[in-house]
């Protein structure tokens, strides 16, 4: 019996990967289709051809919205990382501090928040700062949901051994010191995956890049690919050529980073 419940969840779960990689394969595919045969019902390009990635390549700013795309993801993760880490840091080194569990259930409640529910405030700060359409009013309202960055880190600080903070307040270390001497050597594999994952998260962000940089010759790649749209028709080959394109950078960290980033749920508190 309990062979057989291990198979059917074999099953289940190999069911949901084809499921779920299906449309990437069969947008992979249609990429490399020629132009005259996307529509065929034939799943396979036979036969290739590079059509569509030469002409989403040569007729648009595939380059630019790249280059905005990575801006804007290095940007916000290099941000959120210099706010969460203190952050985090903060919720465990003052841990005898009457509002410490105060603070550490609002950090947790704002998980629950989605973030379009803040688009309207933070869409009319930036238009009052007169950010629109500037790399800046993409990047700083998307520090707003740091949460989940400083839960895994405070989660990472908690393993670090007493010993070597308690030997730092010997030498007379503040609590900078020992952020940056102790803490920081420690949490280096940790701050690598949680750095990634802001990265991937950030790099896929459509609805805020589009209201803030409506143009789609100077956003990011993913409203970007409204190019590939016509008044009259869509080329949708070049458009999957560009897509295929977008996510390749993702796909290539997460590659080689999977195992980290795995390792940096399983060793947090974070359910």
């Amino acid at each position: 019996m309990r062979r057989g419940d291990a198979i059917g969840r074999h099953l289940l779960l190999i069911t949901a990967i084809v499921l779920m990689l299906f449309p990437v394969v069969l947008a992979l595919t249609t990429s490399f289709k020629p132009v005259s045969t996307i529509f065929d019902l034939n799943p396979l390009p036979y036969p290739a051809s590079l059509e569509n990635y030469e002409m989403a390549v040569g007729r648009f700013p595939i380059g630019r919205l790249l280059l905005n795309t990575f801006v804007m993801a290095a940007g916000v993760t290099i941000a959120t990382m210099l706010v969460a880490l203190p952050a985090a840091y903060a919720l465990v080194r003052f841990d005898k501090a009457r509002a410490r569990g105060f603070v550490l259930a609002a950090v947790g409640i704002s998980l629950l928040i989605p973030p379009q529910a803040l688009i309207i405030p933070q869409f009319l700060m930036t238009a009052k700062l007169g950010w629109q359409g500037h790399t800046i009013g993409v990047i700083i309202p998307q520090l707003g949901v740091s949460a989940l960055a400083v839960l895994l880190l405070r989660d990472h600080i908690r393993s670090v051994p007493q010993s070597l903070i308690g030997a730092a307040v010997l030498e007379g270390a503040t609590s900078w010191e020992i952020l940056r001497h102790v803490v920081l050597g420690v949490l280096r594999p940790a701050l690598g995956a949680v750095a990634i994952l802001l990265f991937i998260s950030t790099w896929n962000e459509f609805l805020w890049p589009l209201l803030v940089m409506p143009d789609p010759e100077d956003t990011t790649i993913q409203p970007g690919l409204a190019l590939f749209l016509g008044p009259e028709s869509a080329e949708y080959g070049p458009m999957l050529a560009a897509a295929m394109l977008a996510s390749l950078p993702v796909v290539i960290i997460y590659v080689l980073a999977s195992r980290r980033i795995a390792d940096a749920f399983l060793h947090s508190g974070v359910r």
